[in-house]
């Protein structure tokens, strides 16, 4: 038996589960997105893999929609310098290795990296999350 799954189908309820109406432009940006494992984009980088594929779309939608999808858990955003973010499809707590050569980021995991000791925090408040990013470049 040949059961067929319509293409939009798991994004349309992922879009729908975090409160998000799925309009055309937010469907065809997330099947960008989320159709592969783990991916850290940026703004123009989704931008132009949406013109690649026919997407009439603006760089203004892409950045409002990455932020809208960030906003409901479903990115998270990664910003290596001032001006310069990327947005990660795998919002399980973890650190990044950034290439400071070729612009890549990659995964660390929470288990690859120990902490002896944590900082004091202001009064009234608690550690949410720790975001570390290790920075690499060639060495020649």
């Amino acid at each position: 038996i040949m059961i067929s799954i319509r293409p939009y189908a798991q994004i349309l309820d992922r879009l729908k589960s975090v409160g998000l109406r799925p309009t055309r432009q937010r469907l065809a940006l997330a099947k960008l997105l989320f159709e592969d494992d783990c991916r850290h984009v940026t703004a123009e980088q989704l931008h132009g893999e949406a013109i690649d594929a026919g997407i009439k779309v603006s760089l203004a939608t892409v950045y409002n929609s990455l932020h809208q999808f960030t906003k409901a858990k479903l990115l998270r955003e990664v910003v290596v310098e001032s001006g310069r973010a990327y947005f990660d499809t795998n919002t399980s707590d973890h650190h990044h290795l950034l290439n400071e050569d070729t612009g890549e980021l990659f995964d660390i995991s929470n288990n690859d990296i120990q902490f002896s000791a944590f900082p004091s925090t202001p009064c009234g408040t608690k550690i949410d999350r720790i975001d570390i990013i290790v920075r690499v470049k060639s060495d020649t």
